[in-house]
């Protein structure tokens, strides 16, 4: 809603991930704006109700998994994690909830006390912090040894899955899905919320330790893809066909910016941003070669721009690729070429991710802190 777009604005700071009107703080704002929350002020020892906290899908679960289910009105610690809590607003450097987000929630929002309504701790994905309850283990045919651990979010686990667990800084991971996201593993942090640009602090495995600046995984999304191949009425058989005559150490004379409709985010955030498709050539082989030197130049200026902003590496060592596009030699050939050559450092390999998907990047995640 427009009032809590204007607390955003008033209170979030600029840049900040935690400004996206789709993120879990808006949604908050949005929920305590239609139906105030029960705080622990409101509640009442003599009533089964309790205090309403903030839950991710992934808490929720967690949750209802140690303590029976959570229909039963009893009250419950909340534990989430630093990846879910990111576009809450959480501060993933000092990790703590930072002091303008209870200033906002108190007087913004009407929140007599914002820590009621916020996880009570906040955890490493993939940090052990609870056991399954004995009564669901028994109900599911679970081990009563079942450890729960932080959770994650699908695209952070889609990238623990192509990479691994345990990767080093310089691994990237881009999806050539309908749309184009990319992430690469920094040791340093890099926030631009203006152009989609923020940082999940790396995991920790088996440690409690200070891990002091550690890893940082870094994104970014455009709305360019390869939807834009549907569009134009590209066939899974014309577009093997077609790549195969492709020359990917070739370039096309043209220079596509092949948008499905009005409007980039990332690597240039604008609202007005049109396709560019034209000049468009007659034969369907070139007209595929340019879009596909058009996804991949977004992908290459992607990177360059993480890199201005403040990665480390400026560029990615390794890409592993994910999604549709990436069952195409050709264009992997063609993306790493065009990598190489865009890029600062000049060694980047491209190449197909053998797992992509989000439980098992889940699962690795799992596994790994519990690793000797």
């Amino acid at each position: 809603s427009d009032r809590v777009m204007e607390l955003i604005d008033r209170y979030v700071p600029e840049k900040h991930t935690a400004r996206a009107n789709t993120g879990s703080l808006a949604k908050l704002l949005l929920w305590i704006e239609e139906r105030a929350l029960l705080t622990d002020d409101d509640d009442d020892d003599d009533d089964e109700a309790s205090a309403e906290v903030l839950c991710h899908q992934s808490d929720y679960i967690s949750m209802s998994l140690m303590h029976e289910g959570l229909d039963s009105g009893k009250k419950c610690t909340v534990t989430s994690d630093w990846h879910n809590c990111l576009k809450l607003g959480y501060d993933v450097r000092e990790r703590e909830f930072p002091s303008w987000m209870r200033t906002l929630l108190e007087e913004g929002a009407g929140v007599p006390n914002p820590d009621s309504i916020l996880p009570a701790a906040v955890v490493s994905p993939g940090e052990p912090f609870g056991a399954i309850s004995p009564a669901v283990a028994s109900r599911y045919g679970l081990s009563s040894n079942v450890v729960l651990v932080g959770g994650t979010t699908d695209s952070n686990a889609a990238f623990f899955a192509a990479a691994g667990a345990r990767p080093e800084a310089g691994t990237a991971v881009t999806s050539l899905g309908s749309t184009l996201a990319m992430k690469m593993l920094s040791g340093a942090f890099v926030e631009d919320a203006g152009r989609g640009v923020y940082s999940h602090r790396f995991p920790r495995f088996g440690s409690s330790d200070d891990d002091e600046d550690g890893l940082w995984l870094v994104g970014g999304a455009s709305n360019v893809g390869c939807a834009v191949l549907r569009q134009e009425g590209f066939t899974n058989e014309e577009l093997a066909e077609l790549s195969a005559e492709i020359d990917p150490i070739s370039d096309s004379p043209l220079s596509y910016y092949p948008l499905t409709k009005k409007g980039e985010r990332f690597p240039v955030a604008d609202s007005a941003k049109q396709p560019v498709l034209t000049p468009k050539p007659d034969d369907r082989k070139e007209y595929l070669h340019a879009i596909l030197q058009g996804i991949g130049d977004v992908e290459r200026d992607g990177f360059r721009i993480l890199g201005e902003l403040g990665a480390s590496p400026t560029d990615p060592t390794i890409v592993w690729s994910c999604g549709g596009g990436s069952k195409n030699d050709m264009w992997i050939s063609m993306r790493e070429r065009r990598l190489r050559e865009g890029g600062q450092q000049g060694g980047v390999e491209v190449r197909r991710a053998k797992n992509t998907e989000a439980s098992y990047g889940a699962a690795l995640l799992a596994a790994a802190s519990f690793e000797d």
